[in-house]
């Protein structure tokens, strides 16, 4: 439902546990190119093995550090923005044990993302990518991860779509309200053991 909503056909690629340097799903595109296709999920890779560059965590890119020219993901935000869909996801309280399922009621998360397209010279392999947006702390998400929310775009606003995902579009201003730090779906957030496992240890609760 979320790809015809993109208006994108394919096939998404789906794990139960996707975690970062792994392969992941992501639509990039123009209103009339979008595309599925694959990336990595970092966005800072080996020019010349394409495998995640493990010296800089880049699989998340903060907020604050999207208008900074010299940051990592100065450019992506103006040329190569992307959308990565989840059915849900996990977030840890930071202190190794307690970890919580996110789910959005009755449809699909949207994360806003960017994306690098990485060549090597050699072969000509072509590989992307990929970092999902993170935002400032919301309250509601004090007892889940009180360090940031994921950039989550509201699938229902088609012009926010069509901006965020064309490549010539440059003026970023209009996105600063996307870049608040604000719940824009109903969540369902259900206690679990640890990623990985996904275990269900206590009982779900809606938060909007």
């Amino acid at each position: 439902a979320m790809l015809r909503h993109l208006k994108v056909s394919g096939t998404p690629r789906y794990a139960a546990d996707i975690a970062p340097g792994a392969v992941i799903s992501m639509v990039r595109g123009g209103a009339q190119e979008r595309e599925l296709t694959t990336a990595i999920w970092w966005l800072l890779l080996d020019t010349i093995t394409l495998k995640p560059n493990y010296q800089y965590a880049s699989f998340n890119s903060r907020y604050d550090k999207l208008n900074e020219p010299r940051a990592l993901a100065y450019h992506p935000f103006r040329t190569s923005r992307c959308i990565i869909p989840a059915s849900a996801f996990v977030e840890g309280l930071g202190d190794k044990q307690t970890y919580h399922k996110i789910e959005h009621v009755d449809r699909a998360i949207a994360f806003g993302g960017l994306y690098r397209t990485y060549v090597n010279a050699a072969t000509g392999a072509v590989v992307h990518g990929a970092s999902i947006i993170t935002l400032p702390p919301v309250d509601k998400w004090r007892t889940i991860h009180p360090k940031s929310l994921p950039l989550m775009l509201d699938v229902d606003d088609e012009d926010l779509l069509s901006r965020w995902l064309d490549p010539t579009f440059t003026e970023i201003s209009v996105f600063a309200d996307v870049l608040k730090p604000v719940l824009r779906q109903p969540q369902w957030i259900t206690p679990i053991d640890k990623p990985g496992t996904w275990r269900v240890v206590g009982e779900s609760k809606l938060i909007s």
